[in-house]
């Protein structure tokens, strides 16, 4: 199963037969924007470098302008594969987060102790209607992050970690 895509969403809270949990993938505005930005970031290196390259050692040189193009193609490739890697699932007494290529990393945070979860966007996110959800616990290693959400989706998120964080820690 590859995640990330657009068909995996909507499956979020539901497991299914042999415990097996809803993951839901990142919706694809977060690769288009991390895309954009190293096209953007890139490109402006390749210019520049091509430049002043050419003005300091002559035009023979500029062809090593190339280099970051190069860079753009498998920077391109890699952005793809770690979108895909990203998911979630809320599960009845914990939300899983699963992320990574060569080292994968699932995170498991109980909603009991869950002390603060934020809703965060940037000038960027903003722009390309995205949003990250950051989760806080006592333990700083389990903080943990959804990048790249649809607002709505965040703050439902948001609202129902709290709701669920506070009915488990009332037990505690």
């Amino acid at each position: 199963m590859e995640t990330g895509s657009p068909e995996n969403t909507g499956t979020a809270g539901h497991e299914r037969a042999g415990d097996e949990p809803g993951w839901t993938g990142l919706p694809p505005g977060l690769l288009r924007m991390r895309r954009l930005l190293l096209v953007v970031w890139l490109g402006l290196l390749t210019i520049g470098l091509a430049v002043l390259l050419n003005l300091l050692a002559g035009p023979s040189w500029a062809g090593f302008a190339l280099l970051p193009l190069a860079l753009m193609a498998w920077g391109w490739v890699m952005l793809g594969r770690n979108w895909r890697s990203w998911r979630y699932a809320e599960r009845a007494d914990d939300l899983l987060i699963s992320r990574g290529v060569l080292w994968r990393e699932e995170t498991v945070v109980p909603y009991g102790r869950m002390q603060l979860v934020e809703v965060t966007s940037g000038p960027v996110e903003r722009h390309f209607g995205l949003a990250s959800v950051q989760l806080h616990t006592a333990a700083a290693a389990t903080d943990a992050t959804i990048p790249g959400l649809d607002p709505a989706e965040a703050e439902r998120l948001r609202d129902r970690l709290t709701e669920l964080g506070e009915a488990r820690s009332a037990g505690l």
